[in-house]
């Protein structure tokens, strides 16, 4: 598994694809950050990961469109099904190849309150809670994309999907809205409440380390890399 997570950070910096993506998460931080907690003095980040959770909806299906879509297409992908090393080690040492790059902006982002700092007050549990919430957040979107990259060998498509999967996700809440009282507790309700993940998201803003949260992400991450594995494995004796 090291052998490939290694190979597949490379790969990102050593193509565009890793750039695009920190630079993209950047800018938008940047912009929302100078313009809630630098411009007009809010001395909390809440705000600012509130409003720029829809990055995610660009920068990931262009992060995860590739990692597994280009090697069906080219064929390459026969070479990995073929070494000796599982599919499981195989498809968590591209999860986690993903994960670090977008831990990169993440990192960065950690600086932020001590910019803050220096003109004020502020509350570091309540903010890096956010920022926690905020990596779990992509973590989990990530996850979504590496699958969804599993199941076509068109990059374009695999893009469009996760763009389409992670959107009807992200406005899930409103959904939600439009149902009749009559529906509360139903089994509908019930699996929309399991397919917003932005929902989940909301506890890190309020400043809550919220546990059940935390589980709800890692179980997304676990259940769509173990689905990527069994696609792969599909392929391998098919």
């Amino acid at each position: 598994m090291k052998a490939i997570y290694k190979r597949e950070l490379a790969s990102y910096f050593k193509s565009m694809t890793g750039y695009v993506f920190m630079f993209f998460v950047f800018l938008i931080v940047g912009i929302y950050f100078f313009a809630y907690n630098l411009n007009m003095g809010y001395p909390s980040m809440n705000v600012t990961f509130n409003s720029i959770t829809f990055v995610f909806l660009i920068a990931i299906p262009v992060l995860t469109m590739r990692v597994l879509s280009e090697e069906r297409k080219q064929k390459t992908d026969q070479l990995l099904l073929t070494a000796p090393v599982s599919i499981e080690k195989i498809v968590w040492g591209k999860f986690l190849a993903l994960v670090t790059v977008h831990l990169v902006p993440i990192a960065v982002v950690c600086l932020y309150p001590l910019i803050m700092r220096q003109f004020g007050e502020i509350s570091f549990v309540q903010i890096y809670t956010a920022v926690l919430g905020f990596f779990l957040l992509g973590a989990a979107n990530i996850a979504v994309g590496l699958f969804i990259s599993s199941l076509t060998d068109n990059q374009i498509i695999a893009a469009v999907l996760t763009f389409v999967v992670m959107f009807l996700s992200y406005i899930m809440s409103g959904l939600e809205s439009f149902l009749p009282s009559s529906m509360s507790g139903g089994i509908l309700v019930k699996i929309m409440e399991a397919c917003n993940v932005d929902g989940h998201f909301q506890a890190f803003i309020d400043g809550t380390f919220d546990v059940t949260a935390i589980i709800y992400f890692l179980s997304v991450m676990a259940v769509f890399v173990f689905l990527t594995t069994q696609t792969m494995k599909k392929r391998r004796w098919s």
